[in-house]
């Protein structure tokens, strides 16, 4: 039994016992130092921020308006300003995103005809081809021939969307091009833009959720469309 007993406990006995074989060279190999980190540095690219371009008075209030009171309600949004025939963007925090003519209704006035989206675009008359003003809340959906346009006021028919070079003799990627506003007069009311600019910025902006398309007036006062911005001076009274 003693034998066995013996037997049993040599069995079991843990391996640390039995003495550890110490290989040369093992314990600096423990101790190699890690390799030496990179003391360059890696420059900051530092993005220049975008400057607001100089804009019109009724602009410069309605964009004042809307930071103030965060109306674009957390959407991407455009301020049209038809008199300068220029689009300016801006994200839903309210960066600004970018500057961009625009082509609009050739007709002048602030409302769209009774009954105008309803009507073949030959039986509209050169008068009802105007570009509403007003707040609108768009959104991507179908025209016709299945392309896919910005909304703006879909019972009207007017649509925000990359400019139409169907008919050459109509000049309009010309027209976006010119220096002045006076030849962006030539749609039926819808709202075209340089291709680039729509797909690049503007697509991207809008195609999830939408967004808020302000467009001031040609003949109305600022105040008559969007009423709310006369309280802007207390608005930002008291934000002050």
């Amino acid at each position: 039994m003693a034998a066995v007993a013996g037997l049993t406990l040599a069995l079991v006995a843990p391996a640390s016992a039995a003495p550890t074989k110490i290989v040369p060279g093992a314990a600096k190999a423990r101790k190699a130092k890690a390799p030496a980190r990179s003391r360059t540095k890696a420059k900051a690219v530092v993005v220049a921020p975008l400057v607001l371009p100089p804009q019109s008075e009724p602009a410069s209030r309605m964009l004042a308006w809307i930071t103030a009171e965060h109306d674009n309600k957390g959407l991407p949004y455009v301020v049209i300003d038809k008199q300068a025939a220029s689009l300016l963007l801006f994200s839903a925090k309210g960066e600004f995103l970018g500057q961009t003519p625009v082509l609009l209704g050739v007709g002048i006035g602030d409302d769209s005809s009774p009954g105008v989206g309803a009507k073949n675009l030959a039986d509209i008359g050169p008068a009802e081809r105007t570009t509403p003003a007003g707040r609108f809340v768009s959104k991507f959906g179908r025209a016709f021939g299945r392309q896919r346009v910005i909304w703006v006021d879909y019972a009207n028919s007017v649509a925000l969307h990359a400019v139409i070079t169907t008919h050459k003799n109509e000049h309009r990627v010309e027209r976006l091009l010119s220096p002045t506003p006076d030849d962006n007069r030539i749609s039926f009311g819808c709202i075209n833009v340089g291709t680039k600019f729509y797909t690049g910025k503007l697509s991207p902006q809008f195609h999830k959720k939408g967004g808020v398309v302000y467009i001031l007036p040609d003949t109305k006062s600022l105040d008559d469309v969007f009423p709310r911005v006369r309280l802007l001076p207390y608005v930002s009274a008291a934000t002050g």
